[in-house]
């Protein structure tokens, strides 16, 4: 007996990360992608800690020796479940012995600030 199989055309549509974000959160320049948008940096914040802290094989153990605080404050950090002060974060480069540039624009004006401590 002879089977016939049929070949089926999936037709997938692409879309950008970027239109997705507008349908979800809404278009640049709004409250709620404004607030979306501050949230997924600082939970880039927390990624980056990691890693240098990765990096430089150490656990949150000991860069909360370093910094005198819980371990569970640096996880908290990491795992984006709580908001870093600048002063905070300052103390966990200096830590972690890392360089920092900031760039700042507005309009027509750009600066850039590099902390290294």
């Amino acid at each position: 007996m002879k089977t016939t199989q049929q070949k089926r055309k999936t037709s997938l549509k692409l879309t950008s990360f970027e239109s997705l974000e507008d349908k979800y959160y809404g278009k640049q320049g709004t409250a709620k992608r404004e607030a979306y948008e501050t949230a997924f940096k600082e939970e880039l914040i927390g990624e980056i800690i990691k890693q240098i802290r990765e990096k430089q094989n150490l656990t949150q153990d000991d860069l909360a020796q370093l910094l005198n605080v819980n371990k569970s404050n640096i996880s908290k950090i990491e795992n984006n479940l709580k908001s870093i002060r600048m002063d905070t974060f300052f103390r966990v480069l200096e830590a972690l012995n890392t360089k920092m540039t900031i760039k700042l624009e507005f309009g027509k004006i750009h600066r850039e600030i590099a902390w290294t401590v």
